[in-house]
């Protein structure tokens, strides 16, 4: 059977319920990889060319599931491999609501930060540049897009985490460290 992205989303159409699909319940035969890649900003690419229309984007972000290290789409009558190149999400933004900070995706997701949807920050080994993630469903994080992540530097402030001190983020109750403080420039 030949899979396509058109097939696919028939697919998932006739699956989709209200809220996300159980993707999780589902173990249907994998079907190969198919030529859809997620880029680091979020656009997705089917055959090499963007995917022009958002609803169908959307459709495909709800059959989104990781297993393992592979990114799947899949549906209770097939799986297909994609590409994500970092996160297979962007947070475009956020806001502070009382204690907590609810994010929001390019795709319309949201999550607001705790125990549930920790922040993580990657630091690349090289350069040191950061790449700070936030959990948005069962192992599928969202890359915060820059000017988030530099707003989220502004209202930062240090605290104790592992007998360190750091620069981070309280969302919920919860701290997530950035940076440890003795790596921050002097002002």
């Amino acid at each position: 059977m030949k899979i396509s992205a058109e097939s696919l989303a028939d697919s998932a159409r006739a699956a989709s319920v209200r809220g996300l699909p159980p993707v999780h319940l589902w173990d249907p035969p994998d079907c190969g990889d198919l030529d859809i890649r997620i880029a680091r900003d979020g656009t997705w690419f089917y055959l090499g060319t963007p995917i022009g229309r958002p609803e169908l984007v959307r459709l495909f972000s709800t059959i989104l599931r990781k297993d393992g290290d592979r990114y799947v789409l899949v549906t209770p009558v097939e799986k297909v491999g994609i590409t994500v190149d970092d996160a297979p999400f962007v947070a475009v933004d956020f806001e502070a609501e009382g204690d907590a900070l609810r994010f929001v995706t390019s795709l319309g997701d949201e999550a607001v930060a705790g125990p549930d949807h920790p922040i993580r920050v990657e630091r690349d080994a090289q350069t040191g540049e950061p790449s700070p993630y936030i959990l948005i469903r069962d192992r599928l994080e969202a890359l915060i897009d820059r000017k988030s992540f530099y707003r989220l530097v502004d209202i930062g402030g240090h605290a104790d985490h592992d007998g360190q001190s750091w620069f981070g983020l309280k969302s919920s109750g919860q701290f997530f460290p950035m940076i440890p403080s003795a790596e921050l420039p002097e002002p």
